[in-house]
């Protein structure tokens, strides 16, 4: 119940007062943050690297108010992009990048999120890695499908996320199952209504089958974006069934979770893909981390709780 709580939360200013404040949240964010600057970021993509994962990096900044905000995120992830090429990383680091950071829920949005990711898509190609579009609340998902499309014409390695709580799904992954597409599926982080989206997680469960059936049918690459243990299994499975070797799809989790299981996959064989967000608008991501996991929430509540 108090899932959909701390989603609402995460867009709350006074709430985002409070929870920065408060002494026990630093401890927590450092579980699922790698550091606010960029040279925090680069020591941990090395010590993932060094450990046989790839990585993918998301700067945080999401819920900008206006254009300003969105030329500092692109000008992160330009510095982003170069550092990555000096520091030698470029081939186990891609980016994700969310967007609404780079303008989309301004006036003149789509045209404003397409003009300020192009240069950093162009970037990240010219140092050798690419880009996936990470994907938000359900109104943002036929503009950021768009802005997919008119970047892959000339980028066609630039990644896509799908959510399985979203109705609409089953079919966009039947529209993005292509050859080289890249396409990470999850099970969705946003509060989304009932007209759109499915409540119940059983439903949620088996939507995210049913999409991951597409995809590893499919001629893309999917990216299994999941901490469960039995949708790794179920991927695993699915992967044989359709003929797939280890290096014809991968595995995507989070930063500071189920680390063994990271190292597990690893020790298998399989590609495992950790994403690292840094930056200081660490905020909304953390909330819907603790939303995701009830014994974190229920610790940080505690903590938050007995120190007020």
């Amino acid at each position: 119940m108090l899932g959909p709580v701390l989603l609402a939360a995460a867009r709350s200013d006074s709430i985002r007062r409070l929870v920065s404040a408060a002494p026990v949240t630093r401890p927590m964010v450092d579980r699922f943050v790698a550091g606010e600057q960029l040279d925090q970021c680069l020591r941990s993509i090395r010590s993932l690297s060094g450990r046989g994962m790839e990585v993918t990096i998301d700067h945080l900044g999401e819920d900008i108010t206006d254009r300003s905000e969105a030329l500092r995120n692109r000008d992160a992830y330009l510095a982003l992009t170069e550092a990555l090429a000096a520091a030698g990383l470029a081939d186990r680091a891609e980016m994700s990048v969310k967007l609404s950071a780079f303008g989309q829920a301004l006036a003149g949005g789509h045209d404003l999120a397409y003009e300020n990711v192009l240069p950093v898509v162009e970037a990240a190609a010219e140092a050798g890695t690419t880009v996936t579009l990470d994907m938000e609340d359900h109104t943002t998902v036929d503009s950021t499908l768009a802005v997919l499309a008119e970047l892959r014409k000339r980028f066609p390695g630039t990644g896509a996320v799908l959510q399985s709580y979203l109705f609409r799904t089953e079919d966009d992954c039947h529209a993005l199952a292509g050859e080289g597409s890249r396409v990470r599926l999850v099970k969705g982080a946003y509060k989304e209504p009932a007209e759109v989206a499915y409540q119940d997680k059983r439903e949620v469960d088996k939507a995210y089958v049913r999409c991951l059936k597409i995809l590893m049918a499919g001629k893309g690459y999917p990216m299994v974006g999941s901490h469960d243990p039995r949708m790794v299994a179920i991927a695993q499975d699915l992967a044989g069934r359709y003929g797939r070797k280890q290096e014809e799809y991968e595995f995507q989790m989070l930063y500071g979770i189920r680390e063994a299981e990271q190292e597990r996959l690893v020790a298998e064989g399989n590609c495992m893909r950790v994403y690292v967000p840094y930056g200081t608008d660490w905020y909304g991501y953390f909330m819907r981390r603790l939303a995701e996991r009830p014994a974190n929430m229920a610790f940080f509540l505690r903590s938050l709780v007995s120190r007020s």
